[in-house]
């Protein structure tokens, strides 16, 4: 799961189907220059409690991820021409503090900017 995780190129992810996307095991959110949802995959949609159908179409830093709309990671993506980042988190919207991986990935060639979300196994 790591490896992937971490090896997974922007490229690759532009291009995956919906269906080969829901089947990662960590939260894929992809989203426009304008910060609106167009990728939402299953596994994220299971963890977060948000239905794809919810989320797609909305303002990920405002609507869907308020607790991401900070210099951490909303300003880099805003800030940075290319990202490729992983980035310890702790999200806090509508659940208990969850300990994560960020993984932020933006480049000029793509016009799909990423989050992607590894949950911690709970000890």
């Amino acid at each position: 799961m790591d490896n992937e995780f971490e090896a997974v190129r922007i490229a690759e992810l532009a291009i995956l189907g919906t269906d080969r996307l829901d089947g990662v095991p960590f939260g894929v959110i992809g989203f426009t220059s304008d910060a609106l949802v167009t990728v939402y995959n299953a596994t994220e949609s299971k963890n977060a409690g948000l239905r794809a159908q919810r989320v797609l179409g909305k303002h990920f830093f405002e609507e869907v991820a308020p607790c991401m709309n900070n210099f951490m990671v909303a300003q880099r993506f805003e800030d940075e021409e290319a990202i490729d980042d992983i980035v310890p988190y702790v999200l806090t919207l509508r659940m208990r503090p969850t300990p994560v991986r960020l993984r932020l990935l933006k480049a000029p060639d793509c016009a799909t900017r990423f989050v992607l979300i590894e949950r911690k196994a709970a000890h």
